[in-house]
């Protein structure tokens, strides 16, 4: 239980009962800690450890006492109540966080980016969050804030000394960097990546009735999630599950089989398996390898040609009864090929490259950014006045400043900090 702000340790003193009163939390210095009990007005709650930091090296750069101690809801609640009681309150979401950052020790896009780790589905994503943690975005922030810093000064210049520095060439010097500074930030908003980070690849198991599109689902996810029988339409709604493949967390959807003699109910099925299929990163179009190619095999091929799509041909242990080109043969009743498929999913989600952007409020303010740079490079080309360029200069710092929490408002620290769960 964490207890943070000017009075903490003397709000802890009045619920820890030190085993030896010469270990007083009082009398601890910062990183030390007490062994004793965690007490109300009722009698000692449970055994515990109580931590102290002292401002300004903790977490949030405040007084900060942390009681470890041994769980559970009923002990969890009492202990909260007894520290209620003596004077502190229950945080907010993030508000720990939300001090750290008002305090000095983080800076916006660093305290984001402790929500993106706790919330990481898989180890591509925990990778990503942890370079943000550590400063990915923050560094290239300030490196961008810092190129731009010295335009706007190479554009006072040229204004305060017009007997030593042209307008053309300060102009021509502007227009440069701004349209580098331009093509840098662009280059490193990749919403692609960042989406398939954030909420997983997403690849749509689709064909006609009993192809094996849900046996092949229960292979990959290594339990039985959907129903399988031998009665043609058993899946009516889409049953989702999701895999790691290489770190990335892949999105499996597994649709009603698309048929068109199919009744009302089914039919609402096959119209979302379409739907599903039109938003996939990858249509999985699942084939009974084992039969002649069908009429709705056919028109499947056709349908999806424009898809990006890997073809399953299933059912390999019972023969080959085709061969298409590219296809991968499988089965989903012995696992024949289903490591093939699982290096060809890695292989055509693409690993996420090491971008220094994977936030989407970050990509939105750079994008912005860039859009007034190109604007303020423009309007000199144009031959503009360097002031005038300099507003939308001023613009661009402005919003890369909303990345780092430079310029910030309390709405927008409402709008981060809204997403975090209490304690952090």
């Amino acid at each position: 239980v964490r207890v943070s702000g000017r009075d903490a340790v003397a709000v802890a003193s009045r619920v820890f009962r030190p085993a030896s009163p010469s270990r007083s939390l009082d009398s601890l210095s910062g990183y030390t800690a007490a062994y004793g009990h965690v007490t109300d007005e009722e009698g000692d709650i449970d055994e515990c450890v109580a931590l102290v930091f002292r401002a300004p090296h903790s977490y949030t750069g405040e007084d900060v006492v942390e009681v470890s101690c041994h769980g559970g809801p009923y002990l969890l609640s009492r202990v909260l109540r007894a520290l209620f009681a003596a004077g502190a309150r229950p945080a907010g979401p993030g508000e720990f966080t939300r001090r750290a950052f008002l305090n000095g020790r983080v800076d916006l896009s660093r305290a984001e980016a402790v929500m993106d780790v706790i919330g990481a589905q898989g180890e591509q994503a925990a990778r990503a969050a942890l370079r943000q943690l550590n400063g990915g975005a923050s560094a290239f922030i300030r490196d961008a804030q810092q190129r731009l810093t010295d335009l706007l000064a190479g554009v006072a210049a040229a204004l305060d000394y017009p007997e030593e520095i042209e307008e053309a060439e300060a102009a021509g010097s502007v227009i440069a960097g701004a349209r580098a500074l331009r093509d840098t930030l662009l280059s490193a908003c990749d919403e692609r990546a960042a989406r398939l980070l954030d909420t997983g690849f997403e690849a749509a198991l689709c064909g006609r009735p009993n192809v094996g599109k849900s046996s092949l689902l229960n292979a990959l996810l290594c339990e039985e999630r959907a129903i399988v029988t031998d009665i043609p339409g058993t899946t009516r709604d889409v049953v989702r599950g999701s895999i790691l493949v290489a770190g990335l967390r892949v999105n499996l959807s597994d649709t009603a089989g698309i048929r068109e003699q199919a009744e009302t109910v089914e039919a609402i099925g096959v119209q979302r398996a379409r739907e599903i299929m039109r938003a996939a990163d990858l249509v999985l179009l699942v084939l009974d390898g084992s039969q002649p190619l069908t009429a709705e095999d056919e028109e499947l091929l056709r349908e999806t040609e424009s898809y990006p799509r890997l073809i399953l041909c299933n059912k390999a242990d019972r023969g080959a009864a085709f061969e298409l080109p590219g296809a991968l043969r499988i089965s989903a009743a012995t696992g024949e090929g289903m490591d093939a498929l699982r290096q060809e999913l890695a292989r055509r989600a693409g690993m996420p490259c090491e971008l220094p952007l994977t936030s989407e409020r970050h990509m939105r303010l750079a994008r912005a950014a860039a859009q007034h740079l190109q604007t303020a490079a423009d309007a000199l080309e144009n031959g503009q006045p360097l002031d005038l360029a300099a507003i939308d200069l001023h613009a661009a710092l402005d919003c890369l400043g909303e990345v780092t929490g430079d310029r910030v408002d309390e709405k927008l620290l409402d709008s981060v900090f809204s997403r975090f769960c209490v304690g952090k």
